[in-house]
């Protein structure tokens, strides 16, 4: 015969409810207290991780402006302890023509670099996203991206012996076609446009690399349906594909525009702001004001306008990309 325990029929006892309760809640508290430990402690980890970040957020970009917006109702000439001046210095440089001939610069060098930046990158990022070997490809996006990683000064050098006038192989080709010698960095207008150049030849791989994977987002059976309908290839492109690549082209523009408004290298190596003013751009003025002539409250209200400008341009190109941009 087999043992076979026999229990009790009827309610069960008061004590065994209150050790089963009891078990189960201690089971729940360790399950509870086990959960929390281990949110802490992946808390803990995405703050050990932010935490350099975040420190070099605000010790190298919140705080220098701060300083700076602080600094610009001060008269400091490094030597001598800050002076109190209030709005002097935005009142002095907005009455100075040097200041203001630098915003127009700086405001129609980014009109001219952005736009022609923006058409060269999308022209050959279209080219290269066309038919042609896989490792073809691959030489150009690297060919067209390596400018971007060399030092904009040094950049600015060559530049400037490719633009001489005298021996400058620019000029030197331009004479084989019969065009006369260019005064590239000794007239206002030639001026501009070697800076502008040197500065689109470097800068136009970022714009080129982000406009390539935007077409390659962009399906292919688009552009398929297109063609049975008869579409020629410039239909297609300002039909179908500047519509789908407008989110990148915001993008492009809003970090092309940012930069533009700050360039200093170009035009301080190339033509030092010259001839005359024709060049001179705001942070050339920053820098002048600052370390040249020891104004550092004028300079830090220049930086402050500068900034400002810089917001402005880039809230006006999201409120019209509610009407223009067009996501998938």
């Amino acid at each position: 015969m087999t043992n076979t325990e026999i229990r009790p029929v009827g309610p069960e006892p008061a004590r065994t409810r209150k050790s089963r309760r009891t078990g189960q809640i201690g089971k729940s508290s360790g399950s509870t207290a086990a959960t929390t430990i281990r949110t802490r402690g992946t808390r803990l980890l995405a703050v050990l991780f932010l935490a350099p970040t975040v420190v070099g957020i605000v010790v190298f970009t919140v705080a220098p402006i701060v300083g700076s917006v602080v600094l610009s109702f001060f008269q400091w000439d490094v030597i001598d302890d800050p002076r109190w001046a209030g709005a002097a210095n935005y009142r002095k440089i907005l009455t100075d023509s040097t200041v203001l001939i630098s915003f127009r610069n700086t405001l129609v060098f980014m009109v001219l670099a952005v736009a022609l930046q923006l058409l060269v990158a999308l022209v050959l990022a279209i080219a290269v996203n066309g038919r042609m070997p896989k490792w073809l490809r691959s030489v150009f996006r690297s060919a067209f991206f390596f400018p971007l990683v060399l030092s904009a000064a040094s950049i600015s050098v060559v530049m400037k012996y490719l633009f001489n006038q005298d021996f400058g192989p620019v000029n030197w080709l331009l004479g084989t076609v019969g065009v006369p010698s260019v005064p590239w960095l000794t007239s206002e207008n030639g001026a501009m446009a070697a800076v502008v150049l040197a500065y689109v030849w470097q800068q136009f791989g970022f714009s080129f690399l982000l406009f390539v994977g935007g077409l390659n987002n962009i399906p292919k059976e688009v552009h398929e349906a297109a063609s049975l309908d008869g579409a020629s290839g410039v239909r297609k492109h300002l039909a179908i594909t500047l519509p789908l690549l407008s989110p990148t082209l915001l993008v492009a523009s809003v970090v092309g525009i940012i930069n533009a408004l700050q360039v200093f290298e170009q035009p301080y190596v190339l033509t030092a702001g010259g001839p005359g003013d024709s060049t001179r751009t705001v942070v050339m003025v920053i820098y002048e004001t600052a370390f040249e002539q020891l104004r550092f409250g004028e300079a830090s209200a220049v930086g402050v306008l500068l900034f400002a400008l810089i917001m402005a341009v880039t809230a006006l190109q999201f409120r019209l990309s509610r009407r223009y941009v067009h996501y998938q």
